[in-house]
């Protein structure tokens, strides 16, 4: 029996220490008394065992022995024995952490220096660096103690596939260069798969900083941030948009998320025409999209939290927004082609033009809404999308 943890519940009065027995698959809960929680008279403390998904309680007596315990058990202790269960159960999974890089060693330094201080520690952690100039980038990974593989293809979903491909863990995490993690990020973000048909999990994504009018702009309109309250996205919810494009967009950020390392072999690879380096974004979106075509779950988690450094310069923001809509038209038009849904190809040669189009038209009318600063960007780089599929179309789509 090895020691696993230890929970704090103070305005209840208690602290659960938990054991967790892998032989017989038992969890074994001590409940110490502190004073402002009576279990019994005298209280001592109370053990649960899980047998066959049913609790059974007895408490410590003061002569070294147990009793049962009668009564329901506390449903606060109840939820605070579940959460132990699941890291317990989650912890056998393991995780590699993957990170895709390109000539930016001071910010992936940054990030890498994040990694010891995780609650829960990855297995591996993957360097991919997409074709870097210099030997910098290979010099952070090795000081970190990371892998470090090289993939001279440019493309982000070209690194992310040499890393899955890698990668060793049954649980795959990626992350970027860009980002700060949260020292329960990977342990929350891998706790998450907690039943087999979750085949994809992301986090909440907060700003590392709002320093700049580019970044106050990005976060009020661009924003990775999906709420604060979990959300699976399922089949059924997936089937309600048979008529329309369902917005796997709204599922997280490729910043923060990670993947049954299973799936890769189920359904493919990411799509390396998306991207940057390629089509612009939406590798991950377009992933989600195909788990959720293949009858399989995804899960937006917000207690694994990573913080992203926003673009600071209006330049730099304009670029990424233009970036944007290229990879999301491409996006549209290659669900189209992996599932057959015409929604989406209805959607990349109808719907977004026909938005577009109102949106150019209150702007010649005078009407300028914050939302449109990067018109321009949008809609070019929307049209650059397109004629980027039709360039690299696959063969009978």
């Amino acid at each position: 029996m090895s020691f696993n943890g230890l929970a704090e519940a103070p305005e209840r009065g208690f602290s659960l220490i938990t054991h967790w027995n892998q032989q017989y698959g038992l969890c074994h809960v001590h409940l110490a008394d502190d004073g402002g929680y009576a279990l019994a008279s005298p209280p001592v403390g109370l053990i649960v065992f899980w047998w066959l998904g049913r609790p059974v309680a007895h408490r410590w007596c003061a002569d070294g022995g147990s009793e049962p315990l009668a009564g329901q058990i506390d449903s606060h202790v109840l939820e605070l024995i579940a959460a132990e269960e699941q890291r317990a159960g989650a912890a056998q999974l393991g995780a590699s952490v993957v990170i895709c890089t390109r000539d930016r060693p001071d910010e992936l330094r940054r990030c890498l220096a994040s990694l010891p201080q995780q609650t829960w520690q990855a297995r591996e952690v993957i360097v991919v660096d997409n074709a870097s100039i210099g030997r910098r980038t290979r010099d952070v990974a090795h000081e970190a103690g990371a892998i470090y593989l090289r993939e001279e293809r440019p493309g982000l979903d070209f690194a992310r596939n040499t890393g899955a491909r890698a990668a060793s863990s049954p649980i795959l995490a990626y992350t970027d260069d860009d980002v700060l993690l949260h020292p329960t990020w990977l342990e929350r973000l891998v706790a998450a798969f907690d039943t087999p048909t979750v085949a994809a999990v992301t986090g909440l994504v907060l700003p590392a900083e709002l320093a700049t009018d580019a970044q106050e702009h990005f976060e009020k309109h661009w924003s990775f941030g999906r709420g604060y309250l979990r959300q699976d996205f399922d089949t059924a919810r997936f089937a309600q948009h048979r008529d329309d494009v369902f917005p796997a967009w709204e599922i997280g950020a490729g910043a923060s998320m990670a993947f049954r390392r299973e799936i890769f072999e189920r359904i493919g690879y990411f799509d390396e025409r998306l991207d940057v380096g390629q089509a612009g974004c939406s590798g991950d979106s377009e992933f989600w999209y195909r788990v959720l075509a293949h009858g399989l779950s995804c899960r937006y988690e917000p207690r694994a939290v990573a913080f992203h450094v926003h673009r600071r310069t209006l330049d730099g923001l304009a670029s990424q927004i233009h970036h944007y809509m290229r990879g999301h038209a491409v996006a549209l038009l290659v669900q189209w082609e992996r599932t057959g849904i015409a929604a989406n190809r209805r959607q990349a040669w109808l719907g977004m033009p026909r938005w577009y189009a109102g949106r150019l038209w209150h702007r010649l009318r005078g009407l300028c809404r914050p939302q449109d600063r990067f018109l321009r960007e949008e809609v070019l780089g929307y049209l650059s999308g397109l004629l980027f599929y039709l360039r690299h179309r696959r063969e009978g789509s």
